[in-house]
């Protein structure tokens, strides 16, 4: 009879603190690693700036469990550093997801930890091809190299372009550029006459682009990682007469990159870019985002990497939400695959085979609008695969 009653009280107790909300869900941690200091520290503040305005607008509980965002300093290319910060965000505080990865080689060194602890990796920048292939749990809504830059090889061949020197940094996504660059404009008819790899950060491109210069192409392809290589690229461009010589300077969206353009001045006009965000973009989407960010930041501009904050945590709201709140690797993963939604830079899609992001591709032109540089968009490419993955 005790028993009964005392059951009965535990009963009551429970049923009067879940009316109450005193039991709730577990807390959803996301450890995000980025880098916070270093010489790519801008990568690590844009996240954090779409992951704010994220919040902000959707507020920090998601499928009634509410969002702890816990960051870590990769400081820069860093692969060791970044695997012991991924360790201690899963052992020390017990994460659900893992996300944030800017750069490639910290990507990699993370992705077998994601495969052992069955935990799902949400990668907001890192652009090699084969990230994804580096755990089943992992999936990636920025974009690959390869996917931004064959459209900037089919543009260059359509618009009369026939010889091209490449010139990109000696890692993981300047290959990738590089390599697709050389396949796409080749296979139209186009000529690669010269290629060159350079240090990641190096402070003087001058040898490298007298290289170009001297090879008298009709253009030049770049790839360097958005920050302040593109800088010192875009000023040695100019300087050493590239641009007088007739050398088309023609490159992903990195080297633009809104964080640096006006560091960049007037070097950067005229620069051909093909890239899956312009700050500039027309939709109601961006202009609500931008606007947001404004307001938010009035003293930094709105890129494609906070971009890829903001829409990292529209696909983990995304996914929990259909999962009840489950972010097993398992239950997530299978949420996002075929996953649609329309994100500032347009419609966007995880494939459901690569678990990678399908998106618009814009030409754009380094113009100054209302004496402001912009990335001008002036051609589309709908819904571009990463064609790596394509070609396999």
């Amino acid at each position: 009879m005790k028993l009964i009653k005392t059951l009965g009280t535990l009963a009551l107790a429970l049923g009067t603190a879940a009316a109450t909300g005193a039991v709730q869900a577990k807390d959803l941690k996301i450890g995000v690693v980025v880098p916070i200091s270093g010489p790519f520290a801008a990568h690590g503040k844009q996240i954090k700036h779409g992951i704010d305005l994220f919040l902000a607008a959707h507020g920090d509980t998601v499928a009634g469990r509410h969002v702890q965002i816990l960051y870590k300093d990769d400081t820069g290319i860093a692969p060791a550093v970044a695997k012991r910060q991924a360790q201690e965000l899963l052992i020390k505080d017990k994460v659900d997801i893992l996300a944030g990865f800017t750069l490639t080689p910290n990507a990699f060194s993370v992705a077998p930890l994601a495969t052992e602890a069955k935990v799902p990796m949400v990668v907001l920048n890192a652009a090699t091809a084969t990230i994804t292939e580096k755990s089943p749990y992992i999936t990636r809504v920025s974009m690959t190299t390869p996917q931004d830059t064959a459209p900037m090889a089919q543009w260059a061949y359509a618009n009369g372009i026939r010889k091209v020197y490449t010139l990109v940094s000696d890692y993981g996504p300047g290959h990738d550029a590089a390599d697709q660059f050389k396949k796409t404009f080749t296979s139209l008819g186009g000529q690669v006459v010269g290629e060159i790899r350079t240090p990641v950060s190096t402070p003087d491109y001058a040898p490298f682009l007298q290289r170009v210069k001297d090879a008298k192409p009709d253009a030049v392809f770049f790839f360097v990682p958005n920050g302040e290589q593109g800088v010192a690229l875009a000023k040695g461009y100019k300087e050493l007469g590239l641009e007088a010589a007739g050398i088309k300077a023609l490159a992903t969206g990195d080297v633009t990159d809104e964080d640096v353009l006006d560091a960049m001045g007037d070097a950067a006009v005229g620069m051909i870019t093909s890239f899956h965000y312009s700050a500039v973009h027309d939709s109601p989407e961006n202009k609500a985002f931008t606007a947001a960010y404004a307001k938010a930041f009035p003293h930094d501009r709105p890129n494609f990497v906070a971009v890829a904050g903001y829409d990292g945590m529209d696909l983990i709201y995304k996914a929990l939400t259909k999962t009840h709140g489950d972010a097993s690797a398992p239950a997530f993963i299978a949420a996002v695959k075929g996953m649609k939604w329309v994100s500032p830079r347009g419609p966007v899609e995880i494939d459901p085979q690569t678990r990678d992001i399908i998106q618009n591709v814009y030409i754009r032109k380094v113009q100054r609008v209302n004496g402001v540089l912009q990335n001008v968009e002036f051609d589309t490419i709908k819904a571009v695969k990463d064609p790596v993955k394509q070609q396999q």
